[in-house]
């Protein structure tokens, strides 16, 4: 049985520690993609999933920004 994420209902999130003292956080606000679920198996299932990597947002403009940039994300060559 094959679902497609509820991108209303869903969100990819993170966190990661910034500098040791606190945590900056983000998200990826466009995505999509399909949950294929084996019941009879459930190994077998499979989750299928697209993110558009310049979708980023961490709320702060100028690290977006370098997140995009080749130094990390490289949007360009890696939409």
């Amino acid at each position: 049985m094959a679902w497609q994420i509820d991108t209303t209902h869903t969100s990819i999130e993170f966190s990661v520690r910034h500098m040791m003292i606190s945590k900056a956080r983000g998200q990826f606000e466009r995505f999509s993609g399909t949950i294929n679920l084996d019941e009879s198996n459930p190994e077998n299932t499979t989750v299928d999933i697209e993110i558009e990597a310049a979708s980023i947002n961490t709320r702060d403009a100028q690290r977006d920004g370098h997140l995009r940039s080749a130094d990390f994300l490289s949007v360009i060559e890696y939409p």
